[in-house]
């Protein structure tokens, strides 16, 4: 009998007994979902192993993305119906699960995001760095705006919460906010330029004012970029689009300028046959097409000729291993035709007939 009236004892307007049905539906409810959660995880798994399939993937990290959270919600709700809720009770608890859903299918179309940009970007037609830096940006974009829709349809599902006024005073907020992030906001507006512009990928050799290496991340505030000595250098995207950038990767070829000087004892014949020589040895060389070769100048010590070509490359170290044979071949020819190099010198001229007044006046 004690037991009878214990049970039957009310409890925010429902009896013990009722709540205790309540409990039990929900941890029934909770304890399947999660059993059920594990034993389709265990068999897709087994299942992606025999078949690699992306379908297989794909369910795989859905059935992952169930949030234990969102369960105990659903379970809770669920063992909630089995009460007679008072109207205000209720509103909120179908506040509360939509809020659930929301944040479970978020989570879910979050994932399919991360899979159909993923696939995309293995796929060998999609190699390319500057679709690369596009689709990660897109994939960026998408997710804040997901975000902020999860946001909106939640905040819309909470009882009392009018969302036209929200959203008017978020507007009304939003410029105060934009005011004290003007320089956030900038970076951001800086990197979406960057990746619809596409003045350099991931991947590219750049130099920024004094500054050069190799394109690591673009981000939403700052560009990383791998110097050539080995530490990260990190650019504001406003000031890396403010900036002169040279951009390596896309040069088609390299315009090569150097310069060699004789000695002014060198024959004026062979000084005529010095830009023919030079022309003959660019020539004989792969990858390099000769320009001009020119006597240019009279130089303090030496007469200098000026050489240009252009390697059909823009290989740094391909230019280097180019420039290195010819100075080589150069030398050689030049051997050859007993044609010396030039060096700083400087040559005295004495005046024996004022050494000789000088001796008799002292």
């Amino acid at each position: 009998m004690l037991e009878k009236i214990h049970l039957d004892q009310l409890v925010f307007g429902q009896s013990l007994k009722m709540w205790f049905v309540a409990l039990g539906v929900a941890a029934g409810v909770f304890l399947m979902v999660r059993l059920m959660r594990f034993i389709l995880v265990r068999w897709l798994t087994r299942s992606r192993k025999k078949d690699q399939k992306d379908l297989y993937i794909f369910f795989l990290a859905c059935t992952r993305r169930i949030n234990g959270f969102c369960i105990l919600i659903v379970a809770g709700y669920l063992g909630l119906r089995t009460l007679d809720l008072p109207a205000g009770m209720e509103t909120w608890s179908r506040g509360i699960i939509v809020i659930a859903l929301i944040v479970q299918s978020a989570l879910w179309v979050n994932e399919g995001i991360t899979y159909w940009f993923g696939r995309y970007e293995k796929s060998p037609a999609n190699g390319d760095p500057s679709r690369l830096t596009t689709l990660r940006a897109t994939r960026v974009v998408l997710r804040l705006f997901l975000s902020v829709i999860a946001v909106l349809l939640a905040l819309d599902n909470i009882p009392g919460v009018e969302i036209t006024a929200l959203v008017a005073s978020l507007g009304i907020g939003g410029i105060a906010v934009a005011l004290a992030l003007q320089n956030v906001l900038g970076d951001l507006f800086a990197s979406l330029s960057i990746v619809f512009d596409k003045p350099f990928f991931v991947g590219d050799f750049i130099i920024v004012d004094s500054y050069l290496g190799t394109v690591e991340n673009i981000g939403l505030k700052t560009t990383r970029i791998r110097s050539l000595s080995g530490e990260q250098l990190i650019f504001s995207n406003n000031d890396l689009l403010k900036s002169r950038i040279r951009n390596y990767k896309r040069m088609s070829e390299r315009r090569v300028v150097f310069s060699i000087g004789v000695t002014y004892e060198t024959p004026a014949d062979k000084l005529k046959k010095v830009p023919d020589m030079i022309r003959v040895i660019i020539d004989g060389i792969d990858k390099t097409r000769f320009d001009r070769a020119h006597f240019s100048a009279y130089g303090d010590f030496s007469l200098n000729f000026e050489i240009v070509y252009y390697v059909l490359d823009p290989d740094y170290n391909l230019y280097m291993d180019i420039q290195q044979e010819i100075n080589l071949r150069i030398y050689r020819q030049f051997q050859e035709e007993t044609i010396a190099f030039a060096y700083p010198t400087r040559t005295l001229y004495l005046n024996r007939v004022a050494e000789e007044l000088y001796a008799e006046n002292t």
